[in-house]
């Protein structure tokens, strides 16, 4: 990590995943000069080679320095594989966004603070396959090309298979595959794995991410609000040993009761509008207000979305959105005391939705009305 010389003195600071520690090498040190030359214990020219980015190896008593830094005393340094060119230093800093996402790796060694995150990201998912696993989830893999994409309202990567002269699609969402499963008789299934969505891009939504998706037989959507609160809890304990995060300045605790935001309510006491007596023209006129986009709002449904995003950005959380209009969420299975309402509920933690389930529809009579 860097080199420091001074007359007969070199110090060398090495680092992997286990920490950093400095190596401290004097000439003459260990062996006789002349049994030196045929040592592995690099001589001062020889340490003038050396280059942050080297990977080295070695061998030697645990000492103190004068200045009282714990340090290796080199008696065995080998080169292990040479950096053809130096790598960035702390204080140099490695700032430009698009070199550091181009050279990702480049970006870890440097900012230390991003390759904690991949860590906490390998615990975060390790955390939720031992929790689907003590509650009796089974994962299982499922195909990422697809004849037909389904299972989200999102553009799909094309890609072609030579050996059948055929198109195929990088899907777009696990759910069909998954609740094919569901019909072959699996109860609970879920699979963790990479989804394609080929539209714009921003910090929440990449072309390609990472994406879990669980199916639950003979559950309904009161019981996946009780396992997603479990699942939040527990996971993030194990990932971050805590449940009191400051989420760009707002204070989130995933350990209190979660609210329940009615869709309907919120959006009245908001923008006083009524979302089932409403016109485009007025759904139109509270877009412009609040500064959002008009011109690409065809149909009521998207502007009230629109509308309910804005109000999203604010909330602290954790909240569950619950009583989604059937005509906002046309495949969710309607609420049995009142059709107009879904059984959907959305997790709205800091200002985005981090998890989005509903019982299913599964009455192919309403499901072909909902269509036509």
């Amino acid at each position: 990590m860097s080199i420091r010389k001074f007359g007969k003195l070199a110090f060398i600071v090495v680092r992997d995943m286990s920490g950093q520690v400095q190596l401290f090498i004097r000439k003459g040190d260990s062996s006789s000069e002349a049994d030196r030359s045929n040592s592995e214990l690099l001589m001062p020219v020889e340490i003038g080679l050396l280059d942050t980015g080297d990977f080295v190896e070695c061998y030697g008593s645990v000492i103190k320095t004068q200045t009282g830094e714990i340090s290796v005393s080199c008696e065995k340094l080998r080169l292990l594989s040479k950096a053809l060119r130096p790598m960035p230093n702390a204080q140099e800093g490695f700032t430009d966004k698009e070199q550091r996402f181009r050279r990702r790796y480049v970006d870890m060694n440097v900012n230390l603070d991003v390759r904690d995150r991949f860590v906490r990201r390998s615990r975060f998912w390790q955390a939720t396959r031992e929790f689907m696993e003590i509650k009796d989830f089974l994962e299982i893999n499922i195909p990422v090309l697809e004849h037909t994409t389904g299972g989200a309202d999102a553009s799909p990567f094309v890609t072609h298979m030579d050996a059948l002269d055929h198109d195929f699609y990088l899907r777009i969402s696990h759910e069909l595959p998954l609740k094919r499963l569901i019909g072959a008789g699996f109860e609970k299934v879920y699979d963790v794995g990479p989804r394609f969505r080929n539209e714009n891009y921003s910090d929440e939504h990449l072309p390609e991410h990472v994406a879990m998706e669980w199916y639950w037989a003979y559950a309904d959507w009161e019981q996946g609000m009780t396992l997603m609160e479990e699942m939040f809890r527990e996971v993030l304990q194990k990932t971050f040993a805590t449940l009191q995060f400051n989420l760009d300045g707002k204070n989130v605790d995933m350990s209190k009761q979660w609210e329940r935001w009615d869709y309907a309510t919120v959006i009245r006491d908001h923008y006083g509008l009524g979302v089932f007596d409403c016109t485009i023209e007025q759904v139109k006129e509270k877009l412009k207000e609040n500064g959002l986009e008009v011109e690409k709002t065809e149909n009521i449904a998207r502007g009230i979305d629109k509308l309910w995003k804005k109000i999203r950005s604010g909330v602290v959380g954790p909240v569950w959105l619950i009583n989604t209009p059937a005509f906002i969420s046309p495949l969710s299975k309607a609420d049995d005391n009142d059709p107009r309402f879904v059984q959907r509920f959305q997790a709205v933690i800091a200002g985005s939705e981090l998890s989005n389930g509903f019982s299913e529809l599964n009455d192919p009579v309403d499901q072909l009305n909902r269509f036509v």
